[in-house]
């Protein structure tokens, strides 16, 4: 069966996560506990990856520099096991999920990938904490509307996930101001993300920097399979091309919405979200109504 893989960014993590594959599939198992120890080892990870995603506490799964790594092994170790049983067309995701996309269509191995995603969560923690920033996701409204209340209140426009549904960033004294106002503005409600700082916008700019530097002397392969960049909305090629559009993407608007209209275009019998949930099937499900995504977040996927 011909497949496309999904994978999911920060905020699709949940306690438990992984843990149904881990103790029914040796190869899984194998990946958390690699990451476990290559955590420790070389990214000053002071706990067990595989105990906070089983486990928890709620509380720390959900900040930055933990849970990227953790869906990055999770969606990659699940990528592994259909990449087995299927064909792969295609992969993309949001945000962090294009560096797992990346990953498992062989721009990395499994290791230098996990350090990547340790660099670039500890970057992104690091300017969280720069400026009282956060993210508000706008529901409903057109373009123009979006337009004139990011310029009226100093805000960037971080995700475009789907139709009728965007997310913008900015400091939080200007979010709950454009917040008040967005019903009279023409949106339907805008919500307060429960995030740590806001992701893919200008207050980004220092883990840009330190991320760019970082990614400067890794090696880069060409992906094997086609992997649809969230900058572009279509499938990037060139290494040094993927390396740009990775450094970028910390500061620039997420395209979500295009690279599931890209994924519609291309020749699959069913795409498959390898993390937690269903958040993709769902904005998917919104985008393109042809597109038929299933959560590949328990085992007995396999068994589909």
């Amino acid at each position: 069966m011909n497949v496309a893989l999904l994978f999911p960014g920060q905020g699709a993590q949940a306690v438990g996560m992984g843990q149904e594959w881990y103790q029914s599939n040796a190869s899984v198992r194998s990946f958390f506990d690699q990451a476990d120890q290559v955590l420790k080892s070389h990214c000053q990870f002071q706990y067990n990856l595989s105990d906070l995603c089983f486990n928890g506490p709620a509380d720390k799964l959900q900040e930055t520099y933990i849970c990227q790594p953790a869906l990055y092994v999770m969606g990659y170790a699940i990528a592994e096991q259909l990449k087995q049983k299927h064909t792969v067309v295609a992969a993309t995701g949001i945000s962090l999920g294009v560096v797992t996309a990346y990953a498992s269509a062989g721009v990395w191995d499994f290791e230098t990938g996990l350090r990547i995603v340790a660099e670039r969560s500890r970057l992104m923690q690091i300017a969280c904490g720069e400026h009282s920033t956060g993210m508000l996701a706008m529901i409903g409204g057109t373009e123009a509307q979006l337009q004139q209340l990011c310029a009226d209140f100093n805000l960037d426009i971080a995700n475009r996930n789907c139709p009728g549904q965007t997310a913008v960033s900015g400091l939080l004294e200007d979010l709950q101001k454009a917040q008040f106002v967005a019903e009279e503005r023409g949106f339907k409600r805008a919500i307060l993300l429960k995030t740590a700082g806001g992701y893919h916008s200008r207050w980004m700019q220092s883990a840009r920097k330190g991320f760019e530097e970082f990614l400067a002397p890794i090696p880069f392969k060409a992906p094997i399979i086609p992997v649809i960049s969230n900058t572009t909305g279509k499938p990037i090629s060139d290494p040094e091309a993927i390396r740009k559009a990775l450094v970028t993407q910390v500061t620039q608007t997420i395209q979500v919405e295009a690279c599931l209209r890209y994924l519609s275009t291309l020749e699959f019998d069913v795409g498959f979200e390898c993390g937690p949930g269903n958040v993709l099937a769902g904005l998917a499900k919104r985008t393109e109504a042809r597109l038929c995504i299933k959560s590949a977040a328990a085992p007995d996927v396999l068994n589909a």
